[in-house]
């Protein structure tokens, strides 16, 4: 990586996202912070521009195809890095049997069907790149293999979150195959389970601890690899 890549964040304003763009920085990286909020999207850009960091602000709102286009075009043409971080967590409790259709359609809606809404939009750049990547901020207990099996601890039962995750592991694996002959690289990282507002602050790392498996994924070598899902010890079981 060069101070001419050009990387997307969603989500940055805050927790993991803003950690991945301040290590995409430190690489001397150039980040689009991408968010909702203009206040805390400023907020967020002024202090990685204190740290260093060539940061620039992206209104974005996954959720809304307008917006997704306007963030496209003002990228202007070019982008190298897109990392797919965005994410809710939905309503509390989350166990199937008191899931709303309201609910699930909600945490869908931004886990999944923004990331394809994102990742269709900025795909046109990325073919432009000489070495573009695709990271999606997955989880473990979007593990199917993990999840039956007896005795792991992934933090309870959950009929939304959890789901929409294996979602977009799947939904990942296909834009693998589709991208394959390409030099598009799509991966999925576990980031653990890292203290944010998503979870109230209960995680048992930080964002800056979470956020290192994205940015080495964003980061791959040509002959890194791709549709995996990973943490920071390797392979990650679909």
């Amino acid at each position: 990586m060069n101070e001419r890549t050009v990387a997307l964040v969603t989500g940055a304003n805050k927790g993991i996202g803003f950690e991945i763009a301040a290590g995409l920085g430190a690489l001397g990286v150039r980040v689009g912070i991408g968010a909702r909020d203009e206040q805390r999207r400023e907020d967020a850009v002024a202090k990685l521009r204190a740290a260093g960091v060539d940061a620039f602000g992206v209104p974005l709102d996954v959720t809304d195809d307008a917006s997704v286009a306007a963030a496209a075009a003002l990228l202007g043409g070019r982008l190298d890095v897109l990392v797919n971080n965005a994410g809710v967590a939905g309503a509390w409790p989350d166990e199937p049997s008191a899931v709303t259709p309201e609910n699930l359609r909600a945490v869908v809606e931004t886990n999944v069907i923004g990331v394809v809404r994102v990742t269709n939009a900025m795909l046109p750049l990325l073919r432009r790149s000489g070495r573009p990547r695709i990271v999606n901020q997955s989880s473990h207990v979007a593990s199917l293999t993990l999840q039956t099996t007896p005795g792991a601890d992934l933090g309870g039962v959950s009929g939304a979150y959890s789901p929409s995750k294996t979602f977009l592991n799947a939904i990942t694996i296909q834009y693998a195959k589709e991208l394959a002959g390409t030099p598009i690289k799509i991966n999925c990282a576990c980031p653990g389970y890292v203290a944010t507002d998503l979870n109230g602050f209960h995680g048992t790392s930080t964002p800056a601890d979470g956020a290192k498996i994205a940015v080495r994924l964003a980061t791959l070598p040509d002959d890194g690899p791709t549709g995996g899902l990973f943490d920071d010890a390797g392979d990650v079981p679909w």
